[in-house]
């Protein structure tokens, strides 16, 4: 009974010194790399109605189908807002009590591979040790803080949260099972199912949840031992396999939708699995030697059987998989942490949380076989060099993990993080912070990262689009049109190019290139609001109005959050003399952003020019308090003459 309660308390020891050295996460900032999709730039999360929630379940946003992270973001901003100190703490409690699971669930597999040995105060203690251990692992290491310190990673810890609860309930079911006990075991395993549909809301990696229930009937629960009973374990899982069967299914979609997933003829089934094999052996590299870990690691290009590094991964893989399948005879352990291993790395060949734990449990048992061996040694001394080693470990781990923190500490931190730890990132995350920078207005900082990028990777249509931004922000709007060009050239398919070049040709005032190139843009991306807005601005200015409104029409039935678009919208309606359609424009706009400076400014003046002077005032201060000139002249101007003009 005092082991019982003990394991609670390691595990909320352990949990608590997680929290502790993941605080250092709250002074970071949200990062321009899919927080902004996720939460910043998300207007969907900001109301939590049935509306959202409609959003939430049946849209394919970002590429990706995790309704229950939506609504995880949706409740931090109806706390929080837009204070990432929130999201933070959200993210780093989800991994504190994802570390307190781990303990628990590990030492319940303890359990089970010991079940029919004689009890003995050595085996409990050896299972504290190893799951203890491997708790702190798990949450101190620092191959784990992409998952918490990144907000938009949200769907992963979530995710591992009820991944880990679900295979707990499969555990119960299987020991109520095992001891022929009817009550309790249907209740067991619809929690398993109930905990795996929300892991698969969070995130489909969880898919690989139903094969490793089979590994762990086989190893430790020891369920299968002939086909006949494989097949009882099969029949189990069907439910399991159906949820995971749906769940790839809508994640497919969502990413044909979103034009994230690759086709195999871009990336061969030999290449897919020549990288696997190296994200494998790199990633338990990682877990050993947690040194110069980069945010981002690039997609390998060009991977060949042929490269030392490729070829060596594959023979690694196969050796591991030989030994551990020879071992099985006799330890079925190895085998059965190997799969686990592979199995939950394979759907995504990311950095995920539960496909760490094998290898960390594998770990935790190493110190707990060692520290057995040591407790039954006389020497005091070797005792304490023991001690002092895992103290200093585990002091080694909290502060790598530390200081991987930093370097998600706002957007030009992560970027530079990658450049001097990841040199084949490096062309990518110049680019990346190149973009941040022209977004803060530092353009010719963004300016040297662009060069800096296409110096080593000249080919690189993504760092040409860039840099045309910042030529375009500077003025230089004939050399933004030339690497627009290039962009092209290299890319002919390419949306932004045509977008961004569109929208250089409009500010030279070659008004009917700019809308050819809108109409090009369109074509490759039908349901991207941003070539219509553009192209409807562009008919403005044109003086085609009404086609200006169809256009603008178009841009907010794809995406009724795009406050330009109601704004330049009114701009036409006004000046077709639709005043009514104008105004009801400018109130949407100013409902969506209170600090759109351009809808305060232009309602101001369908005041003025409708009469009523109060309202225009208003609006002008509004307008010139939030730093715009023509809003403060046009208060200046009021007493001398009424106004006529939009912008």
């Amino acid at each position: 009974m005092k082991n019982y309660h003990f394991k609670y308390y390691l595990a909320a020891s352990v949990s608590l010194i997680t929290l502790f050295v993941y605080l250092a996460s709250l002074r970071n900032e949200f990062v321009d790399w899919d927080d902004n999709s996720y939460v910043f730039d998300n207007p969907h999360i900001r109301s939590f109605d049935l509306a959202f929630l409609k959003w939430a379940f049946f849209d394919f946003y970002s590429a990706n189908w995790h309704p229950l992270t939506w609504i995880s973001h949706a409740l931090d901003y109806a706390v929080w807002g837009l204070n990432p100190l929130g999201h933070h703490l959200t993210n780093n409690v989800l991994h504190a009590v994802n570390t307190f699971v781990v303990v628990l669930l590990v030492a319940k597999l303890l359990a089970s591979w010991q079940a029919g040995k004689p009890a003995s105060s050595h085996e409990s203690r050896f299972t504290l040790i190893a799951a203890g251990t491997t708790g702190l692992l798990f949450g101190l290491h620092p191959i784990h803080v992409e998952s918490v310190a990144w907000v938009a990673e949200r769907k992963d810890l979530l995710c591992a949260l009820f991944y880990l609860l679900s295979v707990m309930a499969y555990l119960r079911y299987a020991a109520a099972i095992s001891l022929q006990r009817a009550k309790g075991t249907q209740r067991a395993m619809l929690f398993a199912l109930c905990f795996f549909i929300l892991a698969l809301l969070s995130k489909p990696m969880a898919v690989s949840l139903p094969v490793v229930l089979l590994i762990l009937d086989w190893y430790p629960l020891g369920r299968i031992t002939t086909l006949k009973t494989l097949g009882t374990s099969l029949v189990e899982k069907v439910p399991f396999f159906a949820l995971a069967i749906g769940s790839s299914i809508l994640t497919i979609m969502a990413q044909k939708a979103g034009e994230a997933m690759a086709s195999i003829e871009a990336i061969p089934l030999t290449a897919r699995i020549l990288v696997a094999a190296k994200s494998l052996i790199a990633y338990l590299w990682k877990m050993t030697a947690p040194l110069n870990l980069a945010p981002f690691y690039p997609y390998p290009q060009g991977p060949s059987l042929m490269s030392a590094a490729y070829f060596f991964a594959i023979a690694l893989v196969i050796g591991i998989t030989i030994t551990c399948v020879v071992a099985a005879k006799k330890q079925r352990v190895w085998l059965s942490v190997w799969g686990y291993y592979v199995v939950t790395l394979i759907p995504v060949l990311g950095i995920v949380q539960v496909g760490a734990l094998g290898p960390f449990l594998i770990m935790g048992l190493a110190v707990a076989r060692v520290s057995q061996t040591l407790r039954s040694s006389p020497g005091l001394g070797v005792k304490v060099l023991s001690a002092t080693l895992a103290i200093l470990i585990t002091a080694s781990m909290a502060y790598l993990s530390f200081k991987q923190i930093g370097a998600w500490k706002d957007t030009i931190s992560l970027w530079t993080s990658v450049i001097e730890n990841e040199p084949e990132g490096a062309p990518l995350a110049y680019n990346n912070r190149a973009k941040f920078l022209e977004k803060i207005g530092r353009f010719d900082d963004a300016l040297a990262d662009c060069n800096r990028a296409i110096a080593l990777d000249p080919l690189s249509y993504e760092t040409y689009i860039v840099r045309g931004i910042v030529f375009k922000d500077l003025g230089r709007l004939d050399e933004a049109i030339a690497d627009y060009n290039r962009a092209i050239a290299l890319k002919p398919d390419s949306f932004e190019a045509y977008n961004n070049r569109g929208s250089a040709f409009e500010k030279t005032g070659q008004l009917d290139k700019a809308i050819a190139d809108y109409e090009r843009a369109i074509a490759l991306k039908p349901r991207n609001a941003a070539a219509y807005a553009n192209r409807g601005i562009a008919f403005g200015k044109a003086g085609l109005f009404e086609n200006s409104i169809e256009s603008l029409d178009k841009a907010l039935e794809i995406d009724p959050y795009n406050v330009n678009a109601y704004v330049s919208r009114g701009i036409s309606y006004a000046r077709i003399g639709r005043n009514d359609r104008a105004l009801e424009d400018y109130n949407k706009a100013i409902r969506l952003d209170q600090n759109h400076i351009l809808a305060y400014f232009n309602r101001g003046d369908l005041y003025l020019r409708t009469g009523n002077k109060e309202l225009a005032i208003l609006d002008f201060q509004k307008a010139c308090a939030l730093g715009d000139k023509e809003g403060c002249n046009a208060l200046q101007a009021l007493p001398f003459s009424m106004m006529n003009k939009e912008r």
